[in-house]
């Protein structure tokens, strides 16, 4: 079935993006903190990467719709990301490392919504195998949070800035073998994205993308601080990180089948209901082993299966000459003014209503999106002709 895509390279790619993910997620705010910086100014750093994701990708997919060349984008800016990133082993005052870290996000968020473009446009009828591809980012994320938690229970934080420096290194390697997709021919009645935008169940989806996104926000800046103030072990931190991204792979290897059963828009809507039901146990429950396990196991719909079905459902809006636009608007709304909206107010919330407040906030963000999206689903049914 996908012996006409250039699988490995693709997955490879994948490997390594997310492989800097499972560093920066889990364990950049530690790295942050062992600095000296306040939890709101460890915020703001965090934030800076989805702050950059907020146009970034949205600019970057413009260009390279309108140039119809992806790769020399992909190849350029896995480029200066490694070269800004360079910055932070020359000072660690929180103004220069504001202005290194903004610099090297702005160009490492450039790079996924164009590789998510490029591979379902190597997948085309096959699309409903992309967790097949995209799985080995999750496989990335799991050989670096578990591996580099043991290297810091021996091992000083200061250390994880190597780390990031070798994932930024092998992305750079891997952009340079990626072959251009060919874009599906379009006709004039597709119209222009406004159009598309100006849809009720495309606003829904986005309003949707962006409260998922918000309601992670805690999650990736300050789970990490969460647990080892709780007790948890450096190793262990990296397991309950790793448990979640197991039961990931899981849904993106059952996707196709899981899409065959139930819509897009379906399992959009479930994840939703289940995000808030996960954060509301990681408010209330962290000293229960147990439960933090199952929290992270939901992992599975949160992130997976809510990846997944935004994915397609912006393929199926957004095809034709507005594809990497409609992958970059998905990353630039969803992961990039939704995470930076979730992630600097958790800041705000950590210090003055307390850690398990912030994450019932993240509980309600993602209800609101149940909401938001379950009325939209309603509507669009009535308007269908039975």
């Amino acid at each position: 079935m996908l012996h006409n895509v250039p699988y490995w390279r693709l997955s490879g790619f994948y490997f390594f993006y997310f492989a800097f993910v499972g560093i920066m997620s889990p364990y950049w705010g530690l790295y942050l903190k062992s600095l000296g910086f306040a939890s709101t100014q460890i915020a703001v750093l965090i934030s800076l990467a989805t702050v950059m994701r907020m146009f970034a990708p949205t600019l970057w997919g413009w260009l390279a719709d309108k140039r119809g060349k992806r790769v020399d984008i992909v190849q350029l800016s896995a480029l200066l990301a490694l070269f800004f990133f360079l910055g932070v082993f020359v000072d660690s005052h929180f103004s220069w490392l504001f202005v290194v870290l903004a610099l090297m996000s702005f160009f490492w968020s450039a790079s996924l919504p164009l590789v998510e473009a490029l591979t379902l446009s190597h997948l085309k009828d096959a699309a409903h195998h992309y967790g097949r591809v995209r799985l080995w980012g999750s496989v990335g994320f799991i050989f670096m949070v578990v591996g580099l938690g043991y290297w810091l229970d021996f091992h000083p934080v200061g250390t994880i800035p190597w780390f990031v420096l070798g994932s930024l290194a092998g992305l750079l390697l891997l952009s340079r073998h990626i072959p251009e997709g060919q874009v599906a021919p379009h006709g004039h009645k597709q119209g222009s994205i406004w159009h598309v935008l100006r849809q009720p169940e495309v606003l829904a989806l986005i309003v949707a993308c962006f409260l998922m996104s918000a309601a992670h926000g805690s999650y990736y800046i300050f789970y990490s601080i969460y647990l080892v103030d709780h007790g948890y072990s450096k190793s262990q931190v990296g397991w309950l990180w790793a448990i979640g991204v197991v039961s990931e792979i899981v849904v993106f290897l059952f996707a196709p089948h899981l899409f065959k059963r139930f819509s897009a828009a379906a399992v959009l809507l479930a994840s939703l209901l289940l995000a808030t039901v996960r954060f509301a146990i990681i408010a209330w429950a962290v000293d229960v082993a147990a439960l933090m396990v199952l929290a992270q196991g939901l992992h599975a719909a949160t992130f997976g299966a809510f990846h997944a079905a935004a994915v397609s459902l912006v393929h199926h809006h957004f095809h034709g000459r507005h594809q990497s636009k409609g992958q970059a608007l998905y990353s630039s709304v969803a992961f990039g003014a939704g995470g930076t909206f979730g992630g600097l107010l958790s800041g705000y919330l950590w210090d003055r209503a307390g850690a398990s407040w912030t994450f019932t906030g993240s509980a309600l963000s993602a209800f609101f999106g149940v909401l938001v999206f379950g009325l939209a689903m309603s509507a669009h049914r009535r308007r269908m002709p039975s």
